[in-house]
C-alpha cells in the first residue's frame, strides 16, 4: 500500500467507534493501522485498505513497532462497560487502565506527533445540576467510569511530563449504524432493537425518566478528526462530546413504539447532558445529526 501523507493507528479500530473511524481516516486520504483484539469487534467491519494487527493493548511490547512516526493514535480500545466493570474489575482495570498506559508509552517512545484518547462522560458521575461542563469534579459510580478517568489523568500526565500532545473526548452516550445489539453489555437503543424485532416488550430499567444525551457516532468520528488536525489543543484537554440534549428513555422507547415493560434500577448516572461549549470553541465541532433523524435511521436499516 502506498504511504499517504498521514498515518493513524486505531486501537479498537474493529469496534463501532473504531471502524467508523477508520473508514472516514481511509477516506481523508489517511494510512491506518488498526489495532483489535476481535473481542467484541468484528474482523469485516475494518476497512479493506487499513491494516489489520489483532494485538492486545495488554501486550506493550507488540505495540511500539506500530507507532513509530505516527501522525495521531487514536485509542479507543477498551472493555465499555459498567456491569462488567463491577463483576470483572481486574480484568477491567488490565485493559482500560494498563493498556492504555502501555499505548501511551508506545505512542511517547514511538514519536507519535499527537494521541487522541476516548473518554467517558461517566466519570463525572451525579452531579448536582446538568448541563456537565468540563471544570467539574470527577464523582465515577463504578470501575469502569474510574478507569476511563485514569486514563485522562494519563493522557494528561504525559502532555505535561514526556511532550507527548494528547487530548480527550468524554463521549456521551454514543449510537448509530453497526451498533452491536445484542449480548448482555448491549447499549439501551441496541436492546430497544433487537426486542422490537423479537416482537417482546421494550425493557426499562427503573422508572425510565433518566435521561441520556444520546450522540451520533458520525458526529464523534468528526470529533476525533477534528482533535486529530486542530492546533488549540494537544496540552491533555479534556473536552466534552455530547449533542448538548438529553431524552429520557421513556421518550426514546415512545420512539421505537410498542409495549414496555419495567425492571429493576440498576448502578448509573440519573441524567446526562454535555455542555460542550468547549468543543465547539477549541474544536470548532457541533453535533450534526438530530436524535430523532438517527433513530429513524436505525429503524429503517432493521426494516421496521
Amino acid at each position: 500500500m502506498q504511504k499517504s501523507s498521514k498515518h493513524a493507528v486505531v486501537t479498537g479500530g474493529a469496534g463501532f467507534i473504531g471502524a467508523h473511524l477508520t473508514e472516514a481516516l481511509i477516506e481523508r486520504g489517511w494510512d491506518v493501522d488498526v489495532i483489535d483484539t476481535l473481542i467484541s469487534g468484528k474482523r469485516e467491519h475494518v476497512h479493506p485498505k487499513a491494516r489489520f494487527h489483532e494485538i492486545d493493548v495488554r501486550d506493550a511490547d507488540a505495540l511500539l513497532p506500530l507507532m513509530i512516526g505516527a501522525d495521531c493514535v487514536f485509542h479507543l480500545a477498551a472493555l465499555p462497560s459498567v456491569e462488567q466493570s463491577i463483576q470483572y474489575p481486574k480484568e477491567t482495570h488490565e485493559v482500560n487502565c494498563t493498556g492504555t498506559l502501555n499505548v501511551l508509552h508506545a505512542a511517547k517512545e514511538g514519536g507519535a506527533k499527537r494521541l487522541v484518547y476516548s473518554a467517558s462522560c461517566a466519570a463525572y458521575g451525579d452531579q448536582e445540576s446538568t448541563p456537565f461542563h468540563e471544570g467539574l469534579a470527577a464523582k465515577p459510580l463504578s470501575p469502569y467510569a474510574l478507569q476511563k478517568y485514569i486514563g485522562e489523568e494519563y493522557a494528561r500526565m504525559y502532555a505535561e511530563l514526556h511532550a507527548l500532545p494528547t487530548v480527550s473526548l468524554r463521549y456521551f452516550n454514543v449510537y448509530g449504524p453497526r451498533q452491536n445489539p445484542t449480548g448482555p453489555y448491549a447499549s439501551v437503543l441496541g436492546r430497544f432493537l433487537v426486542q422490537k424485532g423479537e416482537g417482546k416488550p421494550l425493557t426499562i430499567t427503573g422508572d425510565g425518566e433518566q435521561t441520556r444525551d444520546f450522540t451520533h457516532v458520525r458526529d464523534v468520528v468528526a470529533a476525533n478528526i477534528l482533535a486529530a488536525e486542530s492546533d488549540q489543543v494537544g496540552r491533555g484537554e479534556v473536552i466534552n462530546i455530547g449533542s448538548g440534549r438529553n431524552v429520557s428513555i421513556n421518550d426514546l422507547a415512545a420512539l421505537f413504539g410498542g409495549p414496555v415493560v419495567h425492571i429493576p434500577a440498576r448502578q448509573e448516572i440519573r441524567d446526562a447532558l454535555a455542555d460542550n461549549t468547549r468543543a465547539r470553541e477549541m474544536l470548532g465541532w457541533s453535533p450534526k445529526v438530530l436524535f430523532e433523524d438517527g433513530v429513524n435511521e436505525l429503524l429503517r436499516e432493521a426494516g421496521f
